[in-house]
């Protein structure tokens, strides 16, 4: 047990530093250049990412709690609602970045570039759907959660070392559970349909290329990478939120939780926010530029010295 928590305290701590360098270099982007909608986008889903894995279990915010005396109660429900209402956003989020993409990718004769020219309104407009929508709809989870009592006859779920889930009525939880499936149902269908499309679209677009360039070029094509990227983050995304939501229903279903199944849900509920950002730093190209650019700049330094 102690080896499955090292391992979920290395995840951690790789996915909170890979995000906040994201973070900080879309921060740079929009504050000092021209930003893009998509930078707008990812930073965003970068703050999620990284209050989603401090909110993922006995590290981060606990021990922050912790040190500030603050009541065990107060903590435990502060600390699952962040990151339930993190959880949504993450999924939504990714979810209006998938749609930007297809939107923009889009040819002029399609249906979807009729959207382009209003992309920055919409984008306003689905920022403020999205967050005022979930920070409503996890708000109910606040009665369901508190400190871990200790009572076997009430029958709560322990799922951090302080803090546990309590009964609920068999009607609220079949209606939230429902909710929240078919939430994430639909979200998902649009992911695997706007990158279904866009990955055509780029199939499209390289066989075109193929006319203008020579065949025996020996590096892969920049619409190659992207059609490789995005199928890469999409179901990476796509079976790691399922398997967590598998979990997570099971648990709920039966009212039951097993320290090694509630450690392995931990894993996988981190696992897209750490790989997330290690496939963007790696695929693009103003940040490989930027390290190179500052690796030669290292070099020459220590030459001098």
């Amino acid at each position: 047990m102690s080896s499955l928590n090292n391992v979920l305290y290395f995840q951690a701590g790789l996915g909170v530093l890979a995000n906040i360098f994201l973070l900080s270099f879309y921060t740079f982007i929009i504050l000092v250049h021209k930003s893009k909608l998509m930078d707008l986008i990812s930073c965003q889903l970068t703050f999620i990412h990284i209050v989603l894995v401090l909110t993922g279990g006995d590290i981060g915010l606990m021990d922050v709690f912790e040190s500030l005396s603050i009541e065990n109660n107060l903590k435990c429900k502060t600390t699952f609602y962040i990151n339930r209402m993190m959880r949504a956003l993450s999924i939504c989020i990714t979810c209006l970045l998938s749609l930007f993409q297809a939107v923009t990718i889009s040819p002029n004769s399609s249906v979807l570039a009729k959207f382009k020219l209003k992309l920055k309104k919409y984008i306003t407009y689905a920022f403020f759907y999205i967050w005022s929508l979930n920070l409503s709809f996890s708000s109910n989870l606040i009665f369901y959660v508190g400190a871990f009592t200790n009572l076997s006859e009430t029958k709560q779920i322990k799922v951090t070392k302080s803090c546990s889930i309590f009964p609920m009525n068999d009607i609220i939880r079949a209606l939230i559970l429902t909710v929240t499936t078919s939430r994430d149902v639909f979200l998902v269908g649009v992911m695997l349909t706007t990158s279904t499309y866009m990955v055509i679209i780029l199939f499209r677009h390289q066989r075109q290329c193929k006319h203008l360039h020579s065949l025996s070029h020996p590096r892969a094509s920049p619409e190659k990478r992207a059609t490789q990227t995005i199928l890469l983050l999409v179901i990476f995304f796509v079976v790691m939120y399922w398997m967590d939501f598998i979990i997570s229903s099971t648990a709920a279903l039966l009212w039951m939780y097993h320290p090694v199944i509630l450690t392995l849900q931990k894993f996988v509920m981190n696992a897209y926010p750490t790989i997330t950002p290690l496939v963007q730093i790696s695929s693009d190209n103003r940040i490989i530029n930027m390290l190179a650019n500052l690796r030669s700049k290292c070099q020459q330094v220590f030459r001098k010295v």
